[in-house]
């Protein structure tokens, strides 16, 4: 399988080059499919020059299982594929819309990104190997290189659950053989959770008795505040209910008349029932349209008209609300490393109507 290096696409944000970690302006986020060249970049360590030699990657599956399997990719292409929409989510993103600054990259709205993914599902290859009944955890682990002298790879886990219900291991992406710096050539994915729980560059999954232990797991991805210590807090898992407004674009001047407003809406594993749309910092509220394809993993579209007659500046936000009744926070809740800020007022665009 041929694929493409690590080349990103004009106008991307970069915040970091080494290691890479660049976020999609909100113009690419206006379509369902998010296209490979333009889709987020998040990694913990330098991207490797050049992919590996295919014919001789293998996946091992080790730990608590009846017996270690190794399988060549030959052996991954062979089985039952599946194909599923889903969007990702940088755990941070949005930390830079926070009123209270946060550690970590100053994402904005463009740590995100939805595509089909096509590859094998977790149980699936589990199977092969057979469940102990202690199998509580399942780590992923790729062949990248840890970056520093201390020499952490980036290991996490999952609930053992989670890993038999919706976890695909992915080779492909929108279509084309995985990129290289999306993972190539498989990656994890827990479906309807940050990116932090998607490995890339899969070489070994490993069934456990309980949670993996290491810095990736107890120092950070966790919510935690000030004064407690990080591996107490709740683990990033699911991605949180949110709306985006992908158009108009922050501190645009627009002719007064019909302005076409649109964004997105995503809850990970829950699915989007509606959105609202506010033209006036939130005093009042009115139903946008959702648009596009409804897939389970996957964002909604939506678009809402507004009749803009009066000049000056306006506040335009939106908030979503998923099948379970549950609504998007106006603000999120802080903590130390930024992560999960879905609160709608901080994510409000203002334009000018002139």
């Amino acid at each position: 399988m041929k694929m493409e290096g690590n080349q990103t696409a004009k106008g991307v944000r970069v915040m970091t080059e080494n290691p890479l970690n660049a976020e999609t302006p909100p113009i690419y986020l206006r379509s369902w499919i998010t296209a490979n060249s333009v889709f987020f970049d998040r990694n913990q360590n330098a991207l490797m020059e050049s992919p590996i030699d295919i014919a001789d990657w293998r996946l091992t599956i080790c730990g608590e299982v009846e017996k270690e399997v190794e399988l060549t990719f030959d052996e991954i292409l062979r089985m039952p594929k599946a194909t599923v929409a889903n969007t990702l989510e940088c755990s941070g993103n949005g930390r830079s819309l926070l009123a209270e600054k946060a550690k970590g990259n100053p994402w904005t709205i463009g740590g995100v990104g939805n595509a089909v993914w096509g590859g094998v599902w977790l149980k699936d290859v589990l199977q092969q190997a057979g469940l102990r009944e202690s199998a509580k955890h399942v780590s992923f682990e790729g062949f990248d290189k840890p970056a520093g002298s201390a020499g952490i790879k980036f290991i996490r886990s999952i609930p053992i659950e989670k890993a038999l219900s919706s976890t695909l291991l992915a080779y492909e992406m929108n279509g084309e053989p995985l990129p290289l710096k999306h993972g190539y050539p498989l990656r994890g994915l827990a479906l309807g959770w940050t990116g932090a729980n998607c490995i890339k560059w899969l070489s070994r999954i490993t069934v456990l008795g309980k949670p993996f232990e290491g810095f990736y797991m107890d120092k950070v991805y966790r919510i935690f505040q000030k004064d407690q210590e990080p591996r107490t807090g709740e683990v990033v898992a699911g991605i949180p209910l949110k709306s985006i407004i992908t158009q108009p674009l922050v501190s645009e001047k627009l002719p007064a008349g019909p302005v076409v407003v649109l964004g997105a809406a995503y809850g990970g594993e829950a699915g989007i029932k509606s959105v609202e749309v506010s033209t006036d910092g939130g005093q009042t509220w009115r139903s946008a349209t959702l648009i596009g394809p409804n897939e389970l993993y996957a964002w909604r579209q939506w678009q809402y008209i507004w009749d803009a007659q009066k000049s000056g500046v306006h506040t335009l936000m939106a908030r979503a609300t998923d099948n379970a009744g549950n609504r998007q926070p106006e603000t999120a809740r802080w903590n130390v490393l930024g992560y999960c800020n879905n609160g709608f007022r901080g994510h409000a665009v203002t334009v000018e109507i002139v």
